[in-house]
């Protein structure tokens, strides 16, 4: 009666998603709610839950919940679809499995004017602050380049070996991310960064520059990530203003 009960949990929520109640990369309601909704207990609701991811029409962000897989851009990646995310954690959100190379992480002897303004470095002192350059890959494929720099109090006892997991896991830690501003251009791919990012010389990359900011506005790093723009694209949302 069990396998019966979840069945058909699953069977109503993959008509939800059929009819557009649930829209792609929509946000389930919680297993306490559809529970309730469905009259069931909630052991059967993940039973259908976790039936659904094992068939790739839902995907679970731990700690944030269970959503429908993605389908509106089904040869790219939508990054912004589920706000601000880490790397890992969008990974986790499309099903697949992250994985990262370190390639550098030292200390930055003389920032550049452009990240010391972005970071609200004092010009008067010598501003400690570390940068961290990392290769990412979804399934051992690669996808982006990320020149990260830090104030080096965020990762202060940390090594290089340290960084091939999620960096926000690492900042949570100790400081709490709370919103990214970011600025997106156009660039062609040199021979280098082709050859990290397994693409020929000459084809478009999008370089997004980003601040990352506490709650009170306190920017926590800077980072020039270089993305294939054959597997991503961007979604932002744009609110009009009184005129």
């Amino acid at each position: 009666m069990a396998n019966a009960k979840f069945e058909e949990v699953a069977k109503q929520l993959i008509e939800r998603i059929e009819d557009g109640t649930y829209s792609s990369a929509q946000r389930l309601p919680s297993e306490y709610d559809l529970a309730e909704e469905f009259d069931v207990s909630r052991l059967t609701v993940r039973k259908a839950i976790d039936t659904l991811i094992a068939s790739k029409i839902l995907v679970k962000d731990p700690g944030k919940g269970t959503y429908v897989m993605s389908t509106s851009v089904p040869n790219k990646i939508e990054s912004g679809r589920m706000g601000l995310q880490s790397f890992t954690e969008s990974a986790r959100a499309y099903g697949k499995t992250s994985q990262t190379e370190v390639l550098k992480f030292e200390p930055l002897d003389n920032p550049d004017e452009e990240i010391q303004k972005k970071l609200k470095l004092e010009k008067s002192i010598h501003p400690e602050v570390d940068e961290l350059v990392r290769r990412r890959f979804w399934d051992n494929e690669p996808m982006t380049i990320e020149d990260i720099v830090i104030p080096h109090k965020y990762v202060k006892g940390y090594k290089k070996e340290d960084f091939n997991q999620s960096l926000f896991e690492i900042l949570s830690k100790s400081v709490e991310i709370s919103y990214s501003q970011q600025e997106i251009e156009v660039i062609l791919v040199d021979k280098k960064m082709a050859e990290l990012l397994g693409v020929e010389v000459g084809q478009p990359l999008m370089c997004v520059k980003s601040v990352t900011y506490t709650a009170d506005a306190r920017p926590i790093f800077y980072d020039k990530s270089y993305y294939r723009a054959d597997k991503y694209t961007f979604r932002t949302t744009l609110t009009r203003l009184e005129h």
